[in-house]
C-alpha cells in the first residue's frame, strides 16, 4: 500500500494555512502546516515532503531565510518550494526565490486550480520516485541472494520491466516540467529542473546496472560497486 506524500505548508497567517488546506485538500494527501521557519525547519528533520509551499513575508525568519537553511541540509536539499508571496512587488522579489532554490514564485491571490495543479505534479513525481526505490532495493535484496530460478529469473525481468516502464513515466513527466520552466527564461529555474533530470538519470542507470548480464556480470550475480 502506498502511503501518502507530505505537503508542508508555511505561513504565519492560520486564515492563510486554512485557505492553502482547502484548496489541496482534493489531492487527497497529507497537509503538514508549520506557523514560522523554525517550525518547518523542525518538521523537516523527521518527515519527508513531496513539495514545500513557504510564504515569504513572515516575521523572524522569512521564507528566503527558512529555504536557505532547507538547501543547506543534506536531507532536504531536493525538496521542491514554492514560494507564496503578496502581489506588487517587484522582480528583485522573484529573482530573490529562483536563487534561494525555489522551483515556483506564486503571487497573491493566486489561481486554486493553478496552484493546485503545479502542486500535484511534484507529489505524483515524488509518490513514483518512492514506488521506484522501493521495488529496486527489493529486486536488488533477491538478485543479491544468488543465482535464481527460472521462475524467478522470470519474475525479476517482469519487474525490471514494470521499473523500466515506470520510470520512463517519470522521466516524460520531467522532461514536459523541464520545457515548461525554460518558457520562463529564469536561469534558476531551469537549473533547478536540470537538477531533477540528473536525479532521474542516476536512477535510471542504477536500474540498468540490475540488469542481468549488464557489463559482463553473470546473469543473477550483483554487480560490484
Amino acid at each position: 500500500m502506498v502511503q501518502k506524500a507530505k505537503i508542508l505548508l508555511v505561513d504565519d497567517r492560520p486564515e492563510n494555512l486554512l485557505a492553502l488546506e482547502a484548496i489541496l485538500s482534493a489531492l487527497d494527501q497529507t497537509l503538514v502546516r508549520a506557523s514560522s521557519g523554525e517550525e518547518a525547519l523542525k518538521a523537516l528533520l523527521t518527515d519527508d515532503f513531496a513539495v514545500i509551499l513557504l510564504d515569504v513575508q513572515m516575521p523572524g525568519m522569512d521564507g528566503f531565510e527558512t529555504a536557505a537553511h532547507i538547501k543547506r541540509r543534506e536531507r532536504t536539499r531536493d525538496i521542491p518550494i514554492i514560494f507564496l508571496t503578496a502581489i506588487n512587488h517587484g522582480p528583485h522579489h522573484t529573482f530573490r526565490g529562483y536563487a534561494a532554490g525555489a522551483v515556483d514564485y506564486i503571487s497573491k491571490p493566486f489561481d486554486p486550480w493553478v496552484l493546485r495543479a503545479k502542486v500535484s505534479v511534484f507529489v505524483e513525481l515524488y509518490m513514483k520516485n518512492c514506488q521506484l526505490r522501493e521495488q529496486a532495493s527489493l529486486l536488488r535484496l533477491q538478485l543479491e541472494g544468488g543465482r535464481p530460478s527460472a521462475d524467478e529469473a522470470k519474475e525479476s525481468a517482469g519487474l525490471l520491466a514494470e521499473l523500466s516502464a515506470r520510470l520512463a513515466a517519470v522521466e516524460e513527466q520531467a522532461e514536459a516540467l523541464s520545457k515548461q520552466l525554460d518558457e520562463s527564461a529564469d536561469a534558476a529555474a531551469v537549473a533547478t529542473a536540470a537538477h531533477l533530470e540528473r536525479k532521474l538519470t542516476g536512477l535510471r542507470r542504477a536500474l540498468d546496472a540490475l540488469e542481468p548480464g549488464t557489463a559482463g556480470t553473470p546473469a543473477g550475480s550483483p554487480r560490484a560497486d
